[in-house]
């Protein structure tokens, strides 16, 4: 297998974490999910618990027009703390140098964290989009938060929003867009296991395999 960076985009409800463990699983490489905020936060000295819930505390635009400001100077690969960055941007910042250094070392399954966009330009990267259909979202959701058919709507409303806010401020771009990934596979159609195989047929076809 050639050295390649499967960037997992997922919507909720589409399973993202448990086909990136299946693929990782049987291509012998390892995932990254929650451990790049463990690993954010030794470099940034913050929380987990803070770098974690970031994506549903970002609300507006101003964080992206100043991240744009600051990313535009420096190496596209690279973030760099200064003094003047709000704590999200440095929180970011240390997610987004912890995947670059993941991705400089060798193969692996990185899940979310606008993995797609900081390895746009990486030709080992392989980016894929997951998605579910609406009915299949919202029974999950009433099932993981206890809740009813309206609440579950609420909730799925407010997750979708918090996903687009965060992808939207530290990139710039829509979240979920066909133009960004090499690979859009429904969930609902397949299950995780039909995924997987996909994901494994379009590595093949590539010639990454």
């Amino acid at each position: 297998m050639k050295k390649t960076i499967i960037a997992i985009s997922r919507a909720y409800g589409a399973h993202g974490t448990v086909i990136g463990g299946k693929l990782a699983a049987d291509l012998g490489i390892p995932m990254f999910d929650r451990k790049i905020i463990d690993l954010a936060s030794e470099k940034s000295g913050l929380s987990p618990d803070y770098i974690g819930k970031l994506e549903e505390n970002i609300t507006g635009s101003f964080l992206f027009n100043l991240a744009a400001s600051s990313y535009n100077s420096y190496n596209v690969h690279g973030f760099h703390h200064t003094y003047d960055m709000p704590m999200s941007y440095t929180a970011f910042s240390a997610q987004a140098n912890v995947i670059q250094e993941i991705a400089k070392k060798g193969s692996a399954v990185i899940i979310g964290r606008c993995s797609d966009y900081l390895l746009r330009d990486d030709p080992d990267c392989v980016k894929v989009f997951l998605f579910a259909e609406l009915r299949d979202r919202l029974e999950q959701c009433k099932a993981e938060y206890n809740l009813d058919d309206r609440g579950a709507e609420q909730q799925l409303r407010k997750l979708d929003r918090s996903r687009q806010n965060y992808y939207k401020n530290f990139t710039g771009e829509n979240w979920g867009q066909a133009q960004g990934h090499d690979l859009s596979v429904n969930v609902t159609k397949v299950g995780p296991d039909g995924a997987v195989a996909i994901i494994m047929e379009y590595l093949k076809a590539a010639g990454r395999l």
